[in-house]
This record gives structure tokens, C-alpha cells and sequence, in this order.
């Protein structure tokens, strides 16, 4: 079995070779790195992709000949897609593997096979279930924004209310810790808020999102005073919802993941604060950790790229508008 080692030495053997010969010229090994989010539409995976070639941009310029391949499913429910992405990886020999397992057990197998080939992987945005043979895991602490976004809700709503949280998806390690801490922190901090509903799914689209939202309004609509939803596209529905049967900016609704479409009802008032991750500070520390490894250079197991409650009051400030809004996004 080759070890993540062999591909370091590979290389720079590639690369001492590449400037023998051939007329005296010198052409550096370029390390191909596999880039595979949980899907293509969503804009906080849009901002990953931008971070993730910044990452091989610079490396690249520094000397070190990086190449980011960007390929995920179209759909964030299609794990068997998410596991073909990965083994044509595998089969195409790239040099590293940077991977968001769209569910934390079914991507364990080829993310083993990858390491049994000499691929070593970074996860990221979500984590795999353990034992695996990764290098590192780097994410938001998704617990910890699953409380902001419960103790945002708490106090919007004084420490009373009737709250329900649509959860995202089965199988999503990020989303599932974002809805425990959500929940911990409305048990643990504000204990007179009853949650009505925790147990129904959005599925992968705003779409998807948007019919799970109408029948839980119909059920629970003329109760519920709060409402929770973990990730871009279940925020995006409930929001469409909300807006169809004029509850927006009745009922204090937290959402999970910037866009862009989101900030104008947060200035109306139809959102009362999202939690905001930093999806290219994501994307660029993924593909630098991964590189660095193939250098020989250690890296962290964990790395932790931030995460913020936004809302109304400080949406225009410098430090928010760097993470929603960075130079490289633009």
C-alpha cells in the first residue's frame, strides 16, 4: 500500500526530472488537486471554488505548480454522483483530494480508497464519520453556529415562544450539528421556548425546501412565532413560504448560509439574522492544507474557519462585510 508520503516524493522527483533535457528548459510538476463540493448551484459552494483556486493561484506563483479540478454533484442528494466524482478522481491519479461529504458514512469507502491509492484527503464543510484515514477536517464549528442561531432566536423572542426548526437533510454531519446546537442552546439558555416541530426535512432544493415550509405552516402556522432553518436552501425556501402566505417579518425567522438574495429581507425585517460561515476562507485553507501536506509540512487535524451571527444592526460593518462579502467574490 502506498502512504501520502509517496506522492511528496513523487513530485519533487517529477521535478527535478522535468528540468533535465529537453533544451535546458525547466518545467515545474503541476500537483492536480480534486476539488469535489456536495453540490454546484448553491452560492456558498460558489465562494468555496473561489477560495479553493485563490489557494493554488498563489502556490502557483510562489513556485509550487498547483491545479484545482472542480466537480461535485448537481443535486445535494446524490450521494452515488458525489461517489463516482471521487473514484474517477481516484482513477485519474490527481496528487490530493479535497472532499464535503455529502453523507458522513457512504463517502468513508472512497475516501479509503483514495488513501490506499497514495491520494491523501482533506474534508471539509462537513465531516466524515470516523475511523478514517484523513488528514484534516476543516469547517466551520457548526455546533457553535447552531448556537448563535439559538440564542439569537431566544432572545428575539424575550425567553418565550413557540419555535419550529426545519432540518435539512438525513446524513449531513454540518447541518445535523448546526440543528443540535440550535436546539441545545433553546434548552440549555431559554428553557420557557417549546419547540413544536424538530423531526421534518427540507430535502436538497429551495424548492424542496419551499413545500416542506408550506406544510409545516399549515400545520403549525397560527402558533409558531419562530422559526429556524440550517443551510442556504432551507433558509431560501422557508423565506418564499413566508412570503407567500404574509407571514415574512411576523414571525422571527434565523437562517444558516449567506446569499445574496437574503439581504434584502434581512433589511426589511423578514430575516432576523442568518448565521454566516466563510465559505472562501474555506475553499483556500482546504486546498493549502492539502498542499502543504504533499510538501512534507504538518498541518493541523482540525481547522476551524469561523463563524458569525449577521444581522440588521451590523450588517454594514467592516468585519461582517468581509466574510459575506470578500474582494475575491466580487
Amino acid at each position: 500500500m502506498r502512504h501520502a508520503g509517496w506522492w511528496t516524493a513523487t513530485m519533487v522527483m517529477m521535478g527535478v526530472l522535468s528540468g533535465c533535457g529537453g533544451g535546458g528548459s525547466s518545467r515545474p510538476a503541476v500537483l492536480t488537486i480534486g476539488v469535489v463540493p456536495k453540490g454546484s448551484t448553491h452560492e456558498h459552494w460558489k465562494r468555496v471554488k473561489v477560495g479553493a483556486e485563490k489557494a493554488a493561484a498563489e502556490f502557483t506563483a510562489a513556485g509550487t505548480a498547483v491545479e484545482v479540478i472542480w466537480k461535485g454533484p448537481l443535486r445535494e442528494d446524490d450521494r452515488e454522483q458525489q461517489v463516482q466524482v471521487v473514484e474517477g478522481f481516484i482513477s485519474q491519479g490527481i496528487a490530493g483530494l479535497v472532499l464535503s461529504p455529502l453523507d458522513s458514512s457512504a463517502l468513508r469507502r472512497p475516501v479509503e480508497e483514495a488513501f490506499a491509492a497514495g491520494i491523501p484527503t482533506v474534508i471539509f464543510d462537513s465531516a466524515l464519520a470516523t475511523p478514517n484515514p484523513t488528514i484534516s477536517y476543516v469547517s466551520t464549528d457548526n455546533g457553535k453556529g447552531g448556537r448563535l442561531a439559538g440564542r439569537r432566536m431566544g432572545e428575539l423572542l424575550g425567553g418565550k415562544g413557540v419555535v419550529l426548526m426545519l432540518r435539512y437533510q438525513e446524513g449531513s454531519a454540518a447541518t445535523e450539528e448546526r440543528e443540535q446546537g440550535f436546539l441545545d442552546a433553546l434548552r440549555e439558555e431559554f428553557p420557557a421556548v417549546e419547540v413544536i416541530s424538530s423531526d421534518q426535512y427540507a430535502g436538497p432544493t429551495r424548492d424542496t425546501a419551499k413545500r416542506a415550509a408550506e406544510n409545516l405552516l399549515n400545520r403549525f402556522g397560527d402558533r409558531v412565532t419562530g422559526i429556524y432553518t440550517p443551510n442556504e436552501s432551507s433558509t431560501g425556501g422557508m423565506l418564499l413560504a413566508l412570503q407567500d402566505i404574509g407571514k415574512a417579518g411576523v414571525v422571527k425567522f434565523v437562517g444558516f448560509d449567506y446569499s445574496s438574495s437574503f439581504v434584502g429581507p434581512l433589511q426589511r425585517g423578514e430575516i432576523h439574522g442568518f448565521v454566516a460561515q466563510h465559505p472562501v476562507n474555506m475553499g483556500y485553507l482546504s486546498v493549502k492544507t492539502v498542499v502543504e501536506h504533499l510538501q512534507g509540512k504538518a498541518v493541523p487535524k482540525v481547522v476551524d474557519t469561523g463563524v458569525i451571527m449577521v444581522t440588521a444592526d451590523n450588517l454594514a460593518d467592516a468585519s461582517v462585510q468581509a466574510v459575506i462579502n470578500p474582494p475575491e467574490a466580487r
